[in-house]
């Protein structure tokens, strides 16, 4: 008898070896794997050799489903072959859209599990030699995502920018010239700001300057999404630790 199950699983930030070991027992013990654009494609390794693999992320704009076709396969996937790991990059819980997921599953029946993943909101500052909060410099951080469903930049940004803290924003490349307003408009014109795209991965590119110079930054260097962005002082703390953190990042993870 087959018992439906949804597992909503967080793949990391990029660095396949940034994954739990539970998340790894999940993929291997599913029957069905729904997952993004945003995961390592390396972590399907761990699947068997009998479970269905499917993309339902977004590319280039396209999206393979959209989420209430999403909430769909998962109950039906669940009730004809068992467990399903719905895999996300990042954490699922941080703008990942899990719990909507689970909430979804429940209204069938359906038993429900999530396994927490490591959200590039901290993974990739780290992995730049970036501390989000630094004693001295930064005592709290913000996470935000750069567009709301409207399509709008959060009026969350205009209350971080008012703050001391550091600010890390997702989704937010295409709204840069509107967070630099906002942020200018507090007087932070030379507040740091860190730029990276694909972080935690072997395409990892990076970019630094200040509110006032970021956007030629990131044309220069011709910087896009998936990136996060990283606003406060704290980022002139990776001269200091970059140098230290390389030679600990990329070595063999023994599982």
């Amino acid at each position: 008898m087959i018992t439906p199950k949804l597992t909503v699983v967080g793949a990391g930030p990029g660095d396949p070896e940034l994954i739990t070991i539970k998340a790894i027992k999940a993929i291997a013990s599913a029957n069905v794997i729904l997952y993004d654009a945003l995961i390592n494609f390396a972590l399907l390794d761990y699947a068997s050799d009998h479970a269905e693999l499917l993309f339902v992320g977004k590319r280039k704009g396209y999206y393979a489903y959209e989420q209430n076709q999403i909430n769909d396969l998962i109950v039906a996937r669940a009730k004809s072959y068992g467990h399903v790991v719905r895999l996300k990059g990042g954490d699922p819980f941080v703008f990942g859209r899990g719990a909507e997921e689970i909430d979804f599953a429940h209204q069938y029946g359906i038993e429900t599990a999530m396994i927490p993943g490591i959200s590039s909101a901290l993974a990739v500052p780290a992995y730049q030699g970036i501390p989000l909060t630094k004693r001295g410099t930064s005592e709290s951080f913000w996470v935000i995502t750069g567009t709301t469903r409207s399509h709008q930049l959060s009026n969350d940004v205009k209350l971080a920018a008012q703050s001391t803290a550091t600010v890390v924003i997702l989704m937010g490349m295409g709204k840069l010239s509107e967070i630099v307003t906002v942020f200018s408009a507090q007087g932070k014109q030379d507040t740091p700001v860190a730029v990276i795209q694909n972080g935690t991965t072997e395409n990892e590119k990076f970019g630094t300057g200040t509110i006032s110079t970021i956007c030629d930054v990131v044309e220069k260097r011709s910087l896009s999404n998936p990136a996060i962005i990283v606003i406060g002082e704290v980022v002139n703390q990776r001269v200091k630790l970059n140098a230290t953190l390389k030679q600990f990042n990329h070595h063999p993870l023994m599982v």
